[in-house]
């Protein structure tokens, strides 16, 4: 696909819903991951080429620093409130320091490479 079949088309998609379900920045149906966090090469509804897609560690930040201060906020909220057994602690760690980024990761990178779909943005160059 050359660069102008990647262009937005109208009526244009909300990068942050068709992000948020993991779908094509452009038409909104096609699946825009092939696994958990691989994107697919080109959408089967569109034909959209997602060689484009690359948030690199962008997704990883957003939900490591979120996801840290949740889980942080939580054990402090447990230990001030109910002072509970270090177990409990543990349950709690658990729950917000490895299953919630696992839930936020693949929404948060949809919505990223719907934003860079929408802004049409690419790799930096310098230009002679």
């Amino acid at each position: 696909m050359t660069e102008a079949a990647n262009k937005p088309t109208s009526p244009p998609v909300s990068p942050i819903a068709a992000g948020l379900r993991a779908r094509c920045p452009q038409c909104g149906q096609g699946k825009l991951f092939r696994g958990f966090l691989t994107v697919a090469e080109k959408c089967e509804r569109c034909g959209l080429s997602l060689g484009f897609a690359d948030a690199g560690d962008g997704a990883a930040w957003f939900v490591m620093l979120t996801a840290g201060a949740i889980a942080v906020a939580a054990a402090l909220f447990v230990e001030v409130n109910w002072q509970p057994s270090y177990w409990v602690h543990a349950m709690v760690a658990v729950a917000f320091a490895i299953i919630l980024p696992l839930v936020l990761l693949r929404p948060v990178k949809g919505v990223l490479l719907g934003q860079q779909y929408r802004t049409m943005a690419r790799e930096g160059r310098v230009e002679a």
